[in-house]
């Protein structure tokens, strides 16, 4: 038995013990279901932190086509071409939506981006010069929001998955060290207490019956020795030996005596 883990403070009887059997079922139950859960968090968590890494080099190299799309426009414009968009900008275009996703049990938040078609406030600016490449910063700049609206989610489902994966692995080392251990010391202790019980009732039933069998021997060795002295008596005597007295209260069922009569 080991000592670090110890065993369940219980009275050992057959309810225990089946009450810590089906406690052991159920951990063990519970020990699988939580290993693949942790299997299945585990793989998705690899491939969420691939995804990152492809996102984060995809993020790098569009923000710095779109730095340089933005350059190209401060040089055909000429002038602060960020205070004129924000100038002529009443509402947000480019929108981001959240939705759930359902891991195992553990809800993700994913983040989705979309574009207002109806909402262009800016849509002149640029209409004396440098209008082409306002138009491809624009859209350079609405890939580098996607990656990041992308990434964002990534990053996200990230956190959440890691911690839940530490409590997940922290639960499942618990019953598989812990709780399984000192459930089947347990049920070895009580085995071995009702192993005992039961060899203390073999040999109390054996050394009653060892003593009925001396009783019953000495009480026959006192009625042979009886017989014995009795028939030395007679021999002494000259007389026949007498027969043994019938036992008192016994009757002859053949005899000539009257039955008494049976009423119903």
């Amino acid at each position: 038995m080991s000592g670090a883990v110890g065993r369940e403070p219980v009275f050992p009887t057959r309810q225990s013990l089946g009450l810590m059997k089906a406690k052991l079922k159920g951990a063990e139950v519970g020990h699988s279901l939580l290993k693949r859960k942790s299997e299945a968090l585990t793989k998705r968590f690899r491939e969420i932190t691939r995804r990152i890494d492809e996102a984060k080099q995809k993020m790098g190299r569009v923000m710095q086509i779109a730095a340089f799309s933005l350059a190209e426009v401060s040089y055909a414009v000429g002038g602060d071409i960020g205070y004129q968009i924000q100038e002529s900008a009443k509402q947000a275009r480019f929108r981001v939506r959240a939705k759930n996703e359902n891991v195992s049990g553990v809800y993700l938040p994913q983040f989705e981006s979309y574009t207002e078609e109806g909402v262009n406030d800016f849509g002149l600016t640029g209409l004396g010069k440098g209008g082409q490449q306002i138009q491809r910063c624009r859209e350079t700049y609405a890939r580098a929001v996607e990656t990041l609206v992308e990434l964002a989610s990534l990053q996200t489902a990230f956190l959440i998955l890691d911690e839940v994966i530490k409590v997940v692995n922290r639960r499942v080392n618990a019953i598989e060290h812990v709780i399984i251990p000192r459930t089947e010391n347990t049920i070895k202790y009580i085995n071995s207490e009702l192993d005992e019980l039961d060899r203390e009732e073999f040999y109390r039933l054996k050394k009653v019956s060892n003593k009925k069998q001396r009783d019953n021997a000495a009480a026959d060795a006192e009625i042979l020795a009886a017989r014995e002295r009795a028939a030395e008596k007679a021999a002494q005597n000259g007389t026949p030996p007498v027969a043994e007295a019938e036992e008192p209260g016994a009757t002859d069922v053949l005899g000539d005596q009257e039955d008494n009569d049976v009423i119903f």
